[in-house]
């Protein structure tokens, strides 16, 4: 229920300045207030049908509410992993659409073994080259952009309720793996990367559900497929009184933060490649990247 997050992309001597315009936002806080709990956690996930599960999910273990029943969680990430790697990446890079793997939804060892086409590598460079699993989807990505194109440097999440540049992002989740590590250092931080973070993300959800966590009184953290949701909420006598969320997409699009700097650093000759990269970073809303200016 976001408007459109509006991108303009004006190229002057080779480089790419972008200009961000935030989606107007949903006024949540004020649509939520003195409603009863029950009712608050069942119309998280109708506003937001993206990560609606993980948004419900919040709503319901900050108010302190009973959360069985609220939808699968893992399954919810699975899906969206899947739809990246195997539909949307393909698409966006002239490449064939996949099947999601049979019996995805359960995910556990079947699933990890499809993904990574076997065991599990121990060198990301020699799985890219190896054609296994979703690996042509990343080799693709990884011809496409040089090293130190479209990368961007955020701090790590640390502060999930300050609305600054912060990674939260499956790759920021997964950024300690050591294929992780591998490719931020032959790539850096930019498209490959990100997208890496989703596969080894995915593989560990696959193999652990997912945990939703209460920081504080009133105060719930979820991971989802595009990160993790932050909400805050206070009842009283039976009515919501106090509520708030910050999102993977308001990190994202702070600003200095990842959507700015990595189309900061796509070079003007590679601005096809645009929307491929904000498609990668995936804001949950919508886009419209504006004509290009030549300055």
């Amino acid at each position: 229920m976001n408007g459109a997050l509006g991108i303009h992309l004006a190229v002057s001597e080779g480089r790419v300045s972008p200009a961000i315009t935030s989606a107007t936002a949903v006024p949540v806080a004020t649509m939520m207030i003195d409603r009863a709990p029950e009712e608050v956690a069942a119309l998280m996930p109708r506003l937001f049908n993206l990560c609606g599960v993980a948004q419900g999910l919040a709503a319901r273990l900050a108010l302190g509410l009973p959360h069985e029943g609220g939808g699968d969680l893992g399954r919810e990430i699975l899906r969206d992993h899947l739809a990246k790697l195997c539909l949307h990446w393909p698409h966006l890079l002239g490449l064939a659409p996949a099947p999601l793997p049979e019996g995805w939804s359960a995910g556990g060892a079947p699933l990890v073994t499809a993904i990574w086409g076997g065991a599990r590598p121990t060198h990301a460079a020699d799985w890219l080259a190896s054609g296994r699993g979703v690996a042509p989807v990343l080799a693709a990505l990884a011809a496409s952009f040089a090293p130190g194109e479209a990368v961007a440097q955020v701090p790590a999440l640390t502060a999930p309720l300050s609305v600054t540049a912060q990674e939260n992002s499956p790759a920021g989740r997964s950024a300690d793996d050591p294929l992780m590590a591998q490719i931020a250092r032959d790539f850096g931080r930019g498209p490959l990367w990100r997208a890496f973070g989703r596969l080894v993300d995915l593989a560990r959800m696959a193999e652990a559900p997912p945990q939703a966590e209460l920081i504080a009184a009133g105060t719930a953290l979820v991971p989802a497929a595009r990160g993790t949701y932050a909400l805050t909420a206070h009842q009283k006598d039976g009515r919501v009184t106090a509520f708030a969320r910050v999102t993977p997409t308001d990190h994202l699009t702070a600003p200095g933060g990842a959507l700015e700097q990595s189309l900061a650093r796509l070079p003007a000759a590679k601005l096809s490649l645009a929307r491929l990269v904000v498609d990668i970073l995936d804001p949950c809303v919508p886009v419209e990247i504006a004509e290009v200016s030549h300055a």
